[in-house]
């Protein structure tokens, strides 16, 4: 029916309210999965995930080659969060396995945290990006972008229930905490997230490959090591 009959309509006096608590009840069933006799948690994320990966919420599926969902232990103790899928992701489905990826394990190996219990993720979920003759150059996803997809991450984090999410650049951290947030004055601190469970920002690994300096390479990628520490011994 047209918009412009729904004021005569009282049944959807009940629309706001009905959106404005649907993260609430989301959470419930969550919660009831993984708690109820019987329930099995890692069903509800396989459902999450086939369920992700026909995701049209935004425009960025349309030139992605498949939704890059995240991967990892559900109920680990922690979960890192990215800002989007690269090119190799991209092409292979699966989070953090390009050069950032390669960057950010060997980072994880020196922090003493093994990759393989942990859970690794993307704020956006499909590839961003603009074709620069045959090669597709990554694009930042904007704030509407970012919002666009930020169920996911809400949905993802109910069903791990981390207990400290770290979030990897400016991208994951407004994705977590729902506004801008400076990594310059926020990096390495622990926060406390808007829905809950303990959180340290820190920058991207692909923040680390742009640097042009040798020296200042060396000494940034020294104190993301200590970033991963420091949310380590948080859990």
């Amino acid at each position: 029916m047209p918009r412009k009959y729904w004021k005569n309509m009282p049944e959807t006096a009940l629309v706001p309210a009905l959106i404005g608590g649907a993260r609430v009840r989301e959470s419930e069933m969550v919660a009831t999965v993984r708690t109820k006799p019987g329930g099995n948690i890692q069903a509800a994320w396989e459902a999450l995930r086939e369920d992700a990966m026909g995701c049209t919420r935004c425009h960025f599926y349309r030139d992605a080659t498949q939704t890059v969902f995240g991967e990892g232990p559900v109920g680990a103790g922690m979960m890192f969060v990215g800002e989007q899928p690269g090119d190799q992701e991209d092409l292979s489905g699966r989070p953090f396995v390009g050069p950032a990826g390669q960057m950010f394990d060997r980072a994880l190996g020196e922090a003493g945290v093994d990759r393989a219990r942990v859970y690794v993720t993307n704020a956006v979920k499909h590839f961003k990006h603009e074709l620069r003759g045959k090669r597709r150059i990554h694009s930042k996803p904007d704030a509407g972008e970012i919002a666009a997809c930020r169920s996911w991450i809400d949905r993802e984090r109910a069903l791990v229930k981390p207990r400290m999410t770290v979030a990897l650049g400016a991208t994951a951290a407004r994705s977590l905490f729902g506004k801008t947030m400076r990594i310059s004055r926020e990096r390495g601190r622990m926060l406390e997230l808007p829905n809950g469970g303990a959180a340290l920002i820190t920058v991207h690994p692909s923040y680390l490959l742009r640097l042009p300096d040798k020296e200042a390479r060396r000494e940034e990628y020294a104190k993301f090591v200590a970033d991963l520490k420091t949310a380590a011994a948080g859990v």
